[in-house]
């Protein structure tokens, strides 16, 4: 690994690079406001800028009053069909449910046993990586970062495809299912690497079974046994059922459609969806939502104080505690406003394991937290009427804590799950759309005189109005 040199050409010019310079890079705000600039793409009342049309998935939570949104229960529609009745189906017949939504989020509709039989065994025959991959591509170059491990790996599989940049709508199928069947297995070898050569651990690589699914085959390989209970798998089937998909206009989601409508290729586009979701504010959230939540029980000394609960989120927006960013993470979303579908999924099938695995007062304190931090936002920035809720990366940290699966891997299992839902999207844009996705941008950087070598001296730019560039 490359060492940072704090001396040298490049240290020095970076040196250069300092508050002065660094503030030329922030624009006036009120310029986005003079130019009606959608920041964030979100229009004013908080919804969404419309860029596009999909019957992926939906994620409704407010209705619109002559442009109110109106606050209400949130619900996630797969394909046009409830999250919340998809999970009760499957859990209630005895299934496990990703590959049955993977199928539901490719094909658009619920696939029959016959049809499920067969999704399965094309991830099967999937379930492997070129020869020497594993060696030559994860053992060799081992990074403590999986999501970056991830991207570089996607990206190299392209070279062991043929028909690497066909956009044919078959042939992206095709690549669409062997990266649902392969990415469990380059994030797992990733992490045995990532042990073995990185913090000197004995090295273990299970290979994955075909009678057994994606979350029972993610727990074999991340564990030197291979061993895990029916209710771990049931719930990290679950995590990844939750997190498969959730709306074009997520900023993962949106990169894929964005590039593919390039014309890239599957291994691009796929790849730029990775370095979305490692952000911190998107995948990386959950994160955040449990580091935040270990800091609470440190900081907290009785779970059934209201008053000492209040006072320790009140130091967290106060940015006096923790990371000081004054965000209280996995409290508030984007776009549900009473209640997130995910959440409160999550929450009912995490207490089973939490009296599984005997956590019920750490799980309890959950329950607290979530129960006071909307108020507690809501009395300290003023918004007496502001919905706030729990959202999926609230318990999401909890979770795989109690799988025993280590924060290294909390992101790179969102992707996992979520390359499903790409995979959908950028069937549907190369299906439908056929328009590269390219918006605008207004430049607000004076036009300036152009001088010559050795007439440049810092900071003597002369600005040029617009009339006199043009004369």
């Amino acid at each position: 690994m490359d060492e940072i040199n704090k001396k040298g050409p490049t240290a020095e010019l970076v040196a250069t690079y300092d508050e002065n310079v660094q503030n030329d890079l922030r624009i006036d705000p009120e310029l986005f406001r003079r130019y009606n600039v959608k920041r964030g793409l979100r229009n004013d009342n908080g919804t969404g800028v419309l860029v596009g049309l999909t019957e992926v998935g939906e994620v409704y939570s407010y209705i619109l009053d002559d442009a109110e949104r109106i606050p209400t229960e949130g619900y996630l529609f797969y394909r046009g069909l409830s999250i919340t009745d998809i999970v009760r189906g499957f859990y209630g017949s005895g299934r496990l449910g990703f590959e049955e939504c993977a199928s539901l989020l490719l094909f658009g509709h619920l696939p029959t046993e016959s049809q499920l039989k067969a999704f399965h065994d094309s991830l099967t025959e999937n379930s492997y990586l070129p020869p020497s991959f594993t060696e030559d591509m994860i053992f060799r170059y081992p990074s403590r970062d999986i999501m970056n491990k991830l991207a570089r790996n996607v990206l190299a599989l392209y070279a062991h495809d043929p028909d690497g940049d066909s956009i044919d709508l078959q042939n992206v199928l095709r690549q669409s299912l062997m990266l649902i069947a392969r990415f469990p297995l380059l994030i797992a070898y990733s992490y045995v690497a990532m042990l073995h050569y990185l913090d000197n651990k004995s090295l273990f690589v299970h290979a994955p079974l075909p009678e057994y699914s994606i979350a029972e085959n993610i727990l074999r390989m991340i564990r030197p046994s291979g061993e895990f209970t029916e209710l771990e798998a049931r719930i990290l089937d679950l995590m990844l059922v939750l997190h498969a998909e959730h709306g074009g206009g997520n900023n993962s989601t949106f990169a894929v459609r964005a590039v593919t409508s390039t014309g890239t290729d599957t291994y691009s586009a796929i790849a730029a969806g990775i370095g979305s979701l490692k952000g911190p504010q998107h995948g990386g959230a959950a994160n955040k939502a449990f580091q935040m939540m270990e800091h609470l029980k440190e900081t907290v000394k009785d779970y059934g104080s209201d008053l000492e609960i209040r006072n320790a989120l009140i130091s967290l927006l106060a940015k006096k505690s923790f990371d000081q960013t004054g965000l209280i993470y996995g409290i508030g979303h984007a776009v549900y406003t009473l209640s997130d579908p995910r959440a409160v999924l999550l929450r009912e099938h995490a207490e089973d394991l939490a009296v599984a695995m005997g956590r019920e007062e750490e799980f309890a304190f959950y329950r607290k937290i979530e129960a006071l931090a909307p108020q507690v936002l809501r009395d300290y920035r003023g918004e007496p009427d502001k919905p706030y809720c729990a959202n999926v990366d609230f318990y999401s940290g909890l979770v795989y804590d109690m799988l025993n699966i280590p924060s290294e891997l909390f992101t790179p299992l969102f992707a996992a799950a979520r390359v499903a839902g790409w995979s959908a999207h950028r069937l549907e844009e190369l299906g439908s759309s056929g328009k590269i996705i390219r918006p605008a941008y207004k430049n607000v950087k004076r036009r300036r005189k152009y001088r010559s070598m050795p007439e440049r001296r810092a900071g003597l730019d002369e600005e040029l109005s617009p009339q006199s560039f043009f004369q």
